[in-house]
C-alpha cells in the first residue's frame, strides 16, 4: 500500500511548481490524494480494519488542511488542484 519511488516521483513531476519543487503544497495535496484512494480501495475489501480506517481518517485532515491553507493564500493554485484532482463535483 505505500507509494513506491517511481508512483511518488510521477506524482511529483505532474505537480511541481518548479523544477526543484518537492514541497509545495499542491505536491502535497497529490500524494495524499493518492494515499487516501488507495486506502480506499483497500478497505473495501477489509471493512473491519480499523486501524486503516483511522488512519485514513487521518490523511484526509491532513489534506483537508493543506487544502485550507492553499485557498488560503492563493485562490488560483487551490481551484486548479481541485481541477487536477478531481476532488470536488
Amino acid at each position: 500500500m505505500a507509494l513506491t519511488v517511481e508512483r511518488k516521483a510521477e506524482i511529483v513531476g505532474q505537480h511541481k511548481r518548479h523544477a526543484t519543487d518537492t514541497g509545495s503544497a499542491e505536491v502535497q495535496v497529490a500524494l495524499l490524494t493518492d494515499r487516501i484512494n488507495a486506502l480506499t480501495e483497500h478497505l473495501k475489501q477489509h471493512r473491519h480494519d480499523h486501524s486503516t480506517q483511522r488512519g485514513l481518517l487521518k490523511l484526509v485532515g491532513q489534506r483537508r488542511r493543506q487544502l485550507a491553507f492553499l485557498n488560503k493564500t492563493d485562490v488560483s493554485r487551490y481551484r486548479a488542484v481541485l481541477q487536477q484532482l478531481g476532488l470536488r463535483k
